[in-house]
């Protein structure tokens, strides 16, 4: 129990921690009042059994309460409060924690893990942290330090009714302890329940517009079903494992109570104990196990507090890429790739590339699917970092750049758009938050979606649903252009940025790109010829190689895949050279 609690609080760590603390010396304090109860209790019935009931004596057991009540009821108002402060305020700094971490994870963390994972450990995980684990702690906690104050106090009065105490707490740990060892196989079955309820409601509700054109809502149905039941099983596994050490507790704390009292008599009978001290311990029997048992049952919880500390550091403790780089402005734009690799779950992606882009070129990257495309741009732009070979940007290796000054050097605009769900003119202004309406309004302008945005209910100032939901593909795609004119780096990287603009938008928005790639470093990922042939330099990839370079018309004349793709472009329906 000690353990746990010890790495909750270093979880916590700074102000959160030291309230925390603080918190338990409150627990104190409110444990003393709590049994400032027993000598008023002994005062009162030492006046009654002597017949010496006086207008003081009662003044005096009243002062007493009073004291107790009130002095209980401020450390607790007090302590509520800082509990409250500690809890929350650990979960909402470790929410931006991980949010912070996430950003210089490799890209790779997001295909391992998914985002029902993420998702589960930012919200439930935390949750219980923050909410469940707070009350828990602090229950388990209190409930300790009232009763060993208690003990305490009785050894005062008399040893052997203490030492019976202390031998009913002695017996109350070695079950509690076995209920901890039984949690300890449990509790991370149920969180990885809970996680897996959320990453199938995800992809359920992400994936429902395939559910149903493929009539897989049977199939669908039963995972989310399954996962339902499983944590269902889960959660009352816990409750029926839990429940047998949470009466043998309970039986633990009576019987001892029930031993005081009888010992109590027997001292009493023998005459080795005042009547009084005897009818105060068997008062007190009944009282000095009320905030033990409740602790009893929350402990049984104190090991799901564990493993969602774990799995929260868990996610802290992942080793980010090398951010530790300078703040540097690059001499020029030139971008060089000096026998790049790059392997994923042990599959070689890029092998062995050396390439070099001059700044203020327009380089078209194309190539059969899979063919290393999009990782190629990625590594650029240090989504993820080389194994080996090295990437270059102004003749500096792009790791030594602190991560955010590498990333002021570049605009994306990718073939899958995500905004956010903020206003449209927050999500154009992304790229430069503090920018005038006019500017975005200027920006909306040239990626050709001031007109659309201005027919929705609130304009620019109208919310999107989570992920652009509420737009479509086209739609999307424009705003994403606006944003990449709003942050103007001086390296560009499209990925197919027309795919999904429709054919009477199609113009105006080339118009757009070819004013947001003016003057700057250009990389396209492309699949249209038209987009590729003005290409100043291009890049053909397949198998992670370099297998053609040039201009369009060095690479029409040359058998291989470009020409191919040349041809095949040709003879489809729509295309024309």
């Amino acid at each position: 129990m000690l353990k746990i609690l010890r790495k909750f609080f270093d979880f916590c760590g700074g102000e959160n921690k030291r309230k925390f603390y603080l918190s338990l010396v409150f627990g104190v304090f409110m444990a003393l009042f709590e049994a400032l109860k027993i000598p008023a209790i002994i005062l009162m019935l030492n006046a009654v059994i002597r017949g010496e009931v006086t207008v003081s004596v009662i003044l005096q057991c009243l002062g007493i309460c009073l004291i107790s009540v009130l002095g209980g009821s401020v450390v607790k108002y007090f302590n509520t409060i800082i509990q409250c402060e500690a809890g929350y305020g650990t979960t909402a700094e470790k929410r931006i924690q991980i949010a912070e971490h996430l950003r210089y994870l490799p890209m790779g963390y997001f295909n391992n893990n998914s985002l029902g994972y993420i998702t589960s450990v930012t919200t439930n995980t935390m949750e219980n942290l923050g909410d469940v684990a707070t009350r828990v702690v602090m229950l388990t906690t209190q409930g300790v330090l009232t009763t060993l104050l208690i003990a305490v106090m009785l050894l005062f009065y008399d040893y052997r009714i203490g030492l019976v105490v202390f031998a009913g707490l002695l017996l109350f740990f070695l079950v509690n302890s076995r209920m901890q060892k039984k949690s300890e196989k449990i509790s991370p079955r149920k969180i990885e329940a809970d996680s897996g309820l959320v990453e199938k409601l995800l992809e359920y509700i992400q994936g429902i517009m395939e559910v149903r054109a493929y009539h897989l809502i049977g199939r669908e149905s039963r995972k989310l079903n399954e996962a339902i039941d499983e944590n269902e099983n889960c959660n009352f596994t816990l409750e029926k494992t839990f429940i047998p050490y949470m009466c043998m507790q309970n039986f633990v704390t009576k019987m001892t109570g029930v031993a005081m009292t009888l010992l109590s008599i027997w001292f009493y009978l023998q005459g080795s104990m005042d009547l009084i001290v005897c009818i105060g311990m068997m008062i007190c029997s009944f009282m000095v196990y009320a905030s033990l048992d409740s602790a009893g049952n929350y402990s049984a919880l104190l090991r799901t507090v564990d493993v969602s500390v774990d799995k929260a550091q868990g996610i802290l403790d992942l080793k980010p890429m090398d951010i530790d780089g300078k703040d540097l402005i690059p001499e020029n734009y030139d971008i060089d790739l000096d026998h790049v690799e790059f392997s994923y779950d042990k599959k070689k992606i890029i092998d062995g590339i050396t390439v070099h882009i001059p700044e203020r070129t327009t380089t078209a990257i194309v190539g059969p699917s899979g063919g290393g495309k999009t990782t190629l741009c990625h590594l650029i732009s240090r989504f993820w970092d080389v194994d080996s070979g090295c990437v270059k940007l102004g003749g500096r290796d792009v790791r030594e750049y602190s991560i955010d000054s590498l990333m002021k050097n570049f605009s994306f605009v990718f073939q899958n758009v995500y905004l956010f769900q903020d206003t449209v003119a927050n999500n154009i202004r992304f790229g430069q938050e503090d920018a005038p309406m006019e500017k975005v309004i200027e920006a909306a302008k040239k990626a050709c979606c001031h007109e659309f945005i201005m027919a929705l209910p609130n304009g620019y100032d109208t919310v999107i649903g989570e992920g652009g939901a509420s737009l479509s593909g086209g739609e999307k795609q424009r705003i994403s252009i606006a944003r990449a004119l709003m942050k103007d780096s001086p390296v560009v990287i499209l990925d197919e940025a027309t795919a999904n603009v429709d054919p009477e938008n199609e113009k105006d928005l080339v118009t757009a790109i070819e004013a947001l790639t003016k003057e700057k470093t250009i990389l396209m990922i492309a699949h249209r010829l038209k987009t590729v042939r003005s290409a100043d330099q291009i890049l053909v990839v397949d198998h992670g190689r370099i297998a053609q370079s040039g201009s369009h018309e060095d690479l029409i004349k040359e058998e291989g895949i470009y020409r191919r793709f040349v041809n095949s472009r040709e003879t489809a329906a729509g295309w024309k050279l």
